[in-house]
């Protein structure tokens, strides 16, 4: 390679150099004489300034008409369908398994903790609820009125397959 002539390898860069630049100018171009505004997403963060000092906004009343709510896609966990303001959820106490623990949903009438919140990463079942299932609201949110803040069209596999027929 020393000394050879090496204008041809710089030609070859600067063509492909050249018409990566091109490529991009025309797509640009493309982009903004397709004649549509690009798809303004509202900020979810809420004020112009987020580091500036504001009131949080007021939080959306519970659902609590202790109905269950059909799931959207499998393995989909539970909403919460009651309050729980004032729950107590620590390494000490669970108030959530005062009522949903097998041994109290006779008196309670709610569901049991599913079979899956006694097993632990090896599959091994306990003989209580495993310690990564022991804080409910890491997956299990309570059902609120809050209005969505983007618009969602989703539909469930149900709906899906008679849109398809």
């Amino acid at each position: 390679m020393c000394g050879q002539d090496r204008s041809g390898l710089k030609r070859l860069v600067l063509t492909l150099a050249a018409s990566l630049i091109g490529g991009s100018i025309v797509f640009v171009v493309g982009a903004m004489s397709a004649g549509e505004p690009p798809g303004i997403v509202p900020r979810v963060t809420g004020t112009v300034q987020p580091m500036d000092d504001h009131a949080a906004p007021p939080l959306a009343r519970p659902v609590t008409d202790d109905r269950r709510k059909m799931r959207n896609y499998p393995e989909q966990p539970p909403v919460i369908p009651h309050a729980i303001e004032g729950y107590q959820l620590t390494l000490r106490a669970n108030r959530c398994l005062d009522c949903h623990r097998r041994q109290f949903t006779e008196g309670s009438g709610a569901p049991m903790i599913s079979v899956t919140h006694f097993m632990d990463r090896d599959g091994q079942v306990l003989a209580d609820v495993t310690p990564r299932r022991y804080f409910c609201t890491a997956c299990h949110v309570q059902q609120t009125d809050a209005q969505p803040l983007v618009p969602n069209v989703f539909e469930d596999m149900t709906a899906a397959k008679k849109s398809l027929q």
